[in-house]
């Protein structure tokens, strides 16, 4: 079993000025507003004309969106950003995280008081993240790495 699937796309189609419906090889189907992406990084302003962005299209391996030899859009970050455009948690979240307090999966999974394997199911993107388990890395990170002198009243 491919558990990349998540992160291979089958289709994309421009629905209108920036947005995308993008579905990816394990079944799922976002649209995804990529204005604010283009906004924020130079080398995507030429997508701003409207005949070159309608030419998005998937590249042969299903690892991205491209336009031409020098734009694209990797899977992964399409993906997470539909997903947070959702409403809900995208894996990136769960690296930064972890990156920001230079923790292990081993570490991290600790703190969250949950397996090593979920924990990487939800980091991979194979497992969509609980907001229990964000509020917990917030909840964790705010109050002090877990070091925390609040005490909670018996």
């Amino acid at each position: 079993m491919n558990h990349n699937l998540h992160f291979k796309i089958q289709s994309v189609a421009v629905k209108g000025l920036y947005c995308l419906s993008v579905t990816f090889k394990d079944g799922k189907a976002f649209n995804v507003d990529i204005e604010h992406i283009i906004n924020n990084y130079p080398g995507l302003i030429p997508l701003k004309d409207k005949s070159l962005f309608s030419q998005a299209c998937v590249d042969e391996w299903g690892t991205a969106v491209i336009w031409n030899d020098e734009i694209d859009l990797a899977a992964d970050n399409l993906r997470a950003e539909a997903v947070e455009q959702s409403g809900d948690i995208s894996h990136e979240r769960i690296w930064n995280w972890m990156h920001r307090n230079n923790l292990t999966l081993d570490t991290a999974a600790s703190a969250l008081g949950i397996s090593r394997r979920m924990l990487a199911y939800y980091r991979n993107g194979e497992k969509p993240i609980p907001k229990h388990i964000w509020f917990a890395c917030l909840g964790w990170e705010h109050f002090g790495n877990g070091q925390s002198d609040l005490k909670l009243a018996a």
